[in-house]
């Protein structure tokens, strides 16, 4: 048989995994699997356990939210090893669960996992660290790492809203120098940036660009440009929910390496965790370097 680790992040999702464990485990051990169960403690739990597991088990699934898939790759990165990975998605947006496809319902992922074949997808290197699907700074950028847990699970999107909506009064601009794939450069004033390898960010769908492929070799780049007047920044926000990016306010691209140096220390997120404040920040793609179950 073979062994498949399940790390829970109980508190993700209303905490629905709860009522659903056993029935989860049940699958596994129906697919042939010799199922452990490590139920996280706390922020970084998933990334600890996981580094300590690799080498041990045939598969590492997790269930929760994007921040516990990016604790369990970043573990796995840091472990210097490879495994395959499943995910459960359980949390508030799952905008990576939605740029694969995956079941919205848990057993319906738990058998996916089963019953899936291994798909290879890009993730990222970011300074010292790795994320699966989003790099950002900017406005919005922290509010899914500083919305407290039950609100999320309460309001879900809507936590997410209200938590944006108190910083519009307060929108801060970052002045950088960015060169993508030592080809391209821009330099300005931004009051929003991501780096990206999903079709969904913060449940708005397709907000990164058309004809995304999670396996190409590139990120997109968004840029959105500081406004000057309030008009300007009503314009913005409609391109973003229209999906129709105007080049006077965004600038959008594609590339395997992306540099950025600004005048001061950002904030950045990463997969909706905090990803530290940086002057320098160097992202590249490592193409299909993850394989999951899928």
């Amino acid at each position: 048989m073979k062994k498949l680790l399940l790390i829970v992040n109980p508190k993700s999702g209303k905490g629905a995994i709860r009522s659903r464990l056993l029935d989860i485990t049940d699958i596994f051990v129906k697919g042939k699997y010799d199922v452990s169960v490590y139920v996280t403690q706390e922020s970084g739990d998933a990334r600890r356990r996981t580094e300590q597991a690799v080498g041990d088990y045939d598969v590492i699934a997790c269930s929760g939210g994007d921040g516990t898939l990016d604790e369990v790759i970043s573990g796995m990165l840091d472990s210097g090893r490879k495994c395959t990975v499943g995910y459960i998605p359980a949390g508030s947006t799952n905008d990576f669960a939605n740029s694969l496809g995956l079941p919205k319902n848990m057993l319906g992922a738990a058998k996916r996992i089963v019953e899936g074949s291994e798909v290879q997808f890009d993730i990222g290197s970011f300074n010292d660290d790795h994320f699966v699907y989003i790099a950002g700074f900017g406005l919005f950028t922290d509010v899914s790492y500083e919305t407290d847990q039950n609100m999320k699970n309460a309001l879900g999107h809507l936590a997410y809203l209200l938590e944006g909506a108190k910083k519009l009064a307060s929108i801060k601009s970052y002045r950088l120098k960015a060169r993508m794939d030592d080809r391209e450069e821009i330099e300005g004033e931004f009051i929003f940036g991501m780096i990206t390898n999903s079709t969904s960010v913060g449940g708005f769908q397709n907000i990164t660009g058309k004809h995304v492929k999670m396996d190409d070799g590139v990120f997109e780049v968004t840029l959105v440009r500081k406004p000057t007047n309030l008009i300007e920044f009503q314009a913005i926000l409609t391109a973003a929910v229209t999906q129709k990016s105007d080049d006077q306010y965004f600038f959008q691209t594609r590339a395997g390496s992306i540099d950025i140096t600004f005048e001061e220390a950002v904030p950045w997120t990463l997969d909706g965790e905090f990803g530290g404040e940086h002057t320098e920040v160097h992202i590249r793609n490592l193409q299909k370097e993850l394989t999951m179950l899928n």
